[in-house]
């Protein structure tokens, strides 16, 4: 294993100048499809064909940039084996794949992202029977109460999208252990900047690498990370050959180029968070704010304990009902009113009208998503324009006239 710190490991790692025949600094974008083989060997099998040897055949099979990128997410979350797959939902689905079969359980947060969730319910549950227990894990005994002997994979997220809510991984990793299930953790909020979950005992870490490590909002893509031997063969089958849900060679460039600026970006991020998140705290048409950098999140400390640090992104209750947040999210400027997080803008959305409006109104607000609740994904600009930004927003609120 590399030991050398994240910060030097997202510039360099898998791209080493002296790995190709012109010594590119920046791992040249591969777009070819095939290559060509020097002869032919009758007793070579695709197990021989070795990418770390310089070795490629098939670009689905593996591409050199994308094999640059899996070799530096590997690095980064401090596992041995790297993925990447055309989208983070294609990431998780293959990890279910790899885990479980009809008959089989799954153990997962109940305030998951909705994507997550539907895949789970309608994918997992209604077509392959396999069945799915939403729990609130911010309780580790919840977790272990749901777990049955045919439970053989756990599935978690932390922080939780959208209501921030945080996961104790090691308890759970005790548990899933003892239930011979594996322990699967979505880290795209935090990064391996702030949290490493494999330390803390998950068996594989998934991200949305669209998220933070990509963090330019130009590139769509996921990625698995594994210390585990068996379970790193079984990905590699159905991401190569089962599957074929692949990362295209433009953008794992793209990823790659991001994670170079990964750790100053988080930096930024989480400083403009917390300035936000404490403005946010005392405004009086903000009902409740979720952030573990507050002292008043319910899981500050756990925080402390399994994260170097908080993120970017935040949630808040404002004040009123869904044309109160509609008259505040459309007032703002500098906070673009979008899906997704973690590229360097600052975007702003209302679950309950955008990400989670697929789900049932009365199954939202049972999970805590009312109609004012707002998610926040901070940017790196300085954060006084974004504080006067949601001053507009609250003056529209209030009726008042609002400068453009």
């Amino acid at each position: 294993m590399d030991d050398r710190r994240l910060e030097t490991l997202a510039v360099g790692h898998g791209e080493d100048p002296g790995e190709t025949h012109r010594g590119d600094v920046v791992s040249p974008i591969h777009l070819a499809s095939t290559f060509a083989l020097p002869g032919l060997d009758p007793e070579m099998s695709l197990e021989d064909v070795d990418p770390a040897e310089g070795d490629f055949l098939y670009s689905r099979l593996n591409n050199p940039t994308r094999f640059a990128l899996e070799r530096r997410l590997a690095a980064l979350e401090g596992g041995d084996h790297g993925f990447a797959f055309g989208s983070g939902t294609a990431a998780i689905a293959t990890v279910a794949m790899a885990s479980v079969e009809p008959g089989d359980h799954v153990v997962a947060f109940d305030d998951l992202y909705a994507g997550t969730r539907r895949m789970f319910e309608t994918l997992f549950r209604d077509r392959l029977d396999v069945d799915v227990s939403f729990v609130d894990a911010t309780d580790p005994d919840n977790v272990a109460d749901a777990v049955r002997p045919e439970t053989t994979l756990v599935w978690m997220e932390t922080p939780t999208n959208p209501l921030i809510k945080l996961c104790d991984v090691a308890a759970i990793a005790d548990i899933a252990d003892d239930a011979d299930a594996r322990l699967g953790v979505d880290n795209t909020f935090l990064s391996p900047y702030f949290q490493n979950p494999l330390e803390l005992g998950a068996d594989v870490v998934a991200h949305s690498t669209t998220k933070y490590l990509n963090g330019h909002s130009d590139s769509v893509g996921g990625a698995l990370v594994t210390d585990d031997d068996e379970l790193a063969e079984e990905l590699q089958f159905l991401q190569q050959v089962g599957l074929g849900n692949v990362l295209a060679p433009f953008d794992a460039y793209l990823v790659l180029r991001g994670t170079k600026t990964l750790a100053s970006r988080m930096r930024d991020h989480e400083a403009n968070a917390l300035a936000i998140a404490e403005y946010l705290e005392d405004h009086d048409l903000v009902e409740a704010v979720h952030y573990p950098g507050l002292e008043s999140h319910p899981q500050h400390e756990l925080a402390r304990e399994q994260t170097s640090g908080y993120g970017g992104i935040l949630s808040f209750e404002l004040a009123g009902e869904f044309d109160d947040a509609k008259r505040f999210l459309e007032a703002l400027e500098e906070f673009a009113l979008a899906v997704s997080v973690g590229g360097v803008e600052s975007l702003v959305e209302l679950p309950a009208g955008m990400t989670h409006e697929p789900i049932p109104k009365a199954e939202r607000e049972a999970h805590g998503i009312t109609d004012t609740l707002v998610r926040m994904s901070v940017g790196i600009e300085h954060p006084e324009d974004l504080v006067e930004d949601l001053e507009r927003g609250f003056a529209a609120m209030r009726g008042q006239s609002v400068s453009h």
